[in-house]
């Protein structure tokens, strides 16, 4: 039987999407970055969605003052993530911080300690059944599959468990 973990939804993001961006060739302190943003725009999303979360309402003006930066975006599991080049290499940005990777990494190794070097190899293991261009395509609905279904009244829990599942080569 595969071994299960009992963790939240957005630590198993953040690495996959990491997972993915470097088997899209970014280096692992770039993908860290690309993946805790993308898990915090997700999150921010359904927060949105489900009335946690109000928009940001920013006047004209103020939105005409904002800085000009080399801010760029770069699309992993489906979703633009704003990013820069920093001294470090490529990072996401959040707000006008930049995310770094030691942050990511220390957040993904609270989350699912004695277990972040499994679920790496396991997540690296399917992505790597993939061309990095299907991969692309299918990272989110990849992601999607990790979780084990539950009804609908079990919703509204944030922890699910979620599994490692039998990888086929796909060309």
């Amino acid at each position: 039987m595969p071994a299960t973990i009992s963790i939240n939804r957005a630590p198993v993001l953040t690495l996959w999407a990491a997972v993915v961006a470097q088997r899209l060739g970014f280096h692992w302190d770039e993908s860290l970055s690309l993946g805790k943003a993308l898990a915090g725009l997700n999150a921010q999303s359904k927060g949105r969605r489900l009335g946690i979360f109000k928009p940001h309402e920013e006047k004209t003006k103020a939105a005409r003052e904002r800085e000009r930066g080399e801010q760029f975006w770069i699309e992993l599991c489906g979703r633009p993530v704003p990013a820069k080049n920093t001294a470090d290499g490529i990072r996401a940005v959040s707000g006008r911080a930049v995310v770094t990777a030691k942050s990511a990494e220390a957040y993904l190794e609270t989350k699912f300690g004695d277990h972040i070097e499994a679920a790496r190899a396991a997540m690296t293991t399917l992505a790597h059944a993939y061309r990095p261009r299907d991969l692309a395509n299918e990272a989110f609905a990849l992601y999607e599959e990790f979780q084990t279904p539950r009804p609908a009244s079990q919703w509204a829990s944030d922890t699910r468990r979620w599994r490692a599942r039998p990888v086929g080569r796909r060309s």
